[in-house]
């Protein structure tokens, strides 16, 4: 495992990119990310945006072969800034739209509702370049990640709308402490520690 720096901003980005390019499912990402013409740009847009956050706020982890990374933010550490909300504006008018704000505000509140108010540490997202065996490289980056964090007694929480992912969330030890469906698709909220 590799934690990454500012000058790994493009190696996340593509593979972030990669690894959600071709979800059509309904998710977080699709409801962030206006779907039109545009939609893979935006979503690079995104994956830069969430990026900088975990820069700021947290760490970016890569496995050792660059096809795998995990973008993790301590909550201890988040605040807002002019920097936050200026991320924050642009997000709104070159990936989600002013039409798309209402859901992203309301998948946040839910968020907000379901994540504890104690400190912890948030995986913000989990990808794997398209094309690898994601299922293992991501558990093994995960299970990488929470070793790191193993001297930490903060508990790790985690959402997902995947089944795929709960699946593997749930091999590694976390467990279900929300579940979600006011969005129209499942959302879950898992614990560790």
């Amino acid at each position: 495992m590799i934690k990454a720096s500012n000058k790994d901003k493009e190696i996340v980005i593509d593979i972030l990119t990669s690894a959600f390019e071709s979800y059509k499912e309904d998710s977080s990402i699709n409801l962030i990310v206006k779907q039109d013409e545009k939609r893979v740009e935006r979503m690079r847009v995104l994956m830069g945006y969430l990026f900088e956050r975990a820069m700021l706020f947290g760490d970016v982890f890569l496995s050792d072969d660059k096809e795998a990374c995990v973008l993790i933010k301590y909550t201890e550490k988040e605040k807002v800034t002019l920097k936050t909300i200026w991320f924050d504006i642009g997000l709104v008018f070159r990936c989600i739209g002013v039409k798309g704000l209402i859901k992203v505000i309301k998948r946040q509140y839910i968020a907000k509702r379901h994540y504890p108010k104690e400190n912890h540490i948030r995986p913000m997202i989990i990808g794997v370049k398209s094309g690898v065996k994601g299922k293992i490289k991501a558990g093994k980056l995960m299970l990488s990640v929470l070793k790191y964090h193993s001297a930490n007694k903060l508990p790790v929480i985690i959402d997902t709308v995947s089944e795929y992912n709960l699946r593997l969330y749930q091999k590694i030890g976390f467990k279900i402490i929300e579940k979600e469906t006011s969005l129209g698709f499942p959302i879950y909220f898992l614990r560790i520690n």
